[in-house]
């Protein structure tokens, strides 16, 4: 597939049903899964324009800052510590309609105020998880999940 990304207007679900099938073609035949969190997440952050999207990986018991597309980020969160920690330790997805309100919630950028968390597994267990951030209150909901779950399963991970 060419590098370049049709922009879709609509509904939430109008958007993810026109990006899945273009995120698809954009990471068949590359085997690299570095390159493909990279290529998702920069898909994501054009279509969408949230504040904030990226990968956090597991490395020797943190998750450590992968792929992203926004302004600089945390680099290592341990299990349990804020929306990301919480997520992968309940190993669900995690939406916060305000990340004030969430105990334990580590604020990389003040700016930052709903997020939602999805844990990528391997075999039955948590490898990392795909965080996404939005400057706006309630952002994200059950369609987000449904879009982004569908999305992380193209990765083939």
């Amino acid at each position: 597939m060419a590098e370049d990304l049709n922009i879709l207007k609509g509904s939430k679900t109008d958007q993810y049903n026109g990006l899945i099938p273009q995120i698809k073609a954009l990471v068949e035949g590359e085997t690299d899964l570095i390159a493909n969190m990279a290529n998702v997440c920069a898909a994501l952050k054009e279509q969408f324009n949230w504040f904030w999207v990226g990968f956090y990986m597991i490395k020797e018991d943190e998750l450590v800052l992968a792929p992203f597309q926004g302004p600089v980020a945390c680099t290592r969160i341990k299990l349990g510590k804020g929306v990301c920690g919480a997520a992968w330790q309940q190993a669900q997805t995690l939406i916060v309609a305000d990340v004030d309100a969430f105990p334990g919630h580590i604020a990389c950028s003040s700016l930052s105020k709903s997020e939602i968390v999805l844990p990528i597994f391997k075999n039955d267990k948590v490898i990392g998880v795909l965080d996404v951030d939005s400057e706006h209150l309630n952002h994200f909901d059950k369609d987000d999940e449904i879009g982004l779950t569908t999305i992380l399963s193209l990765l083939r991970i």
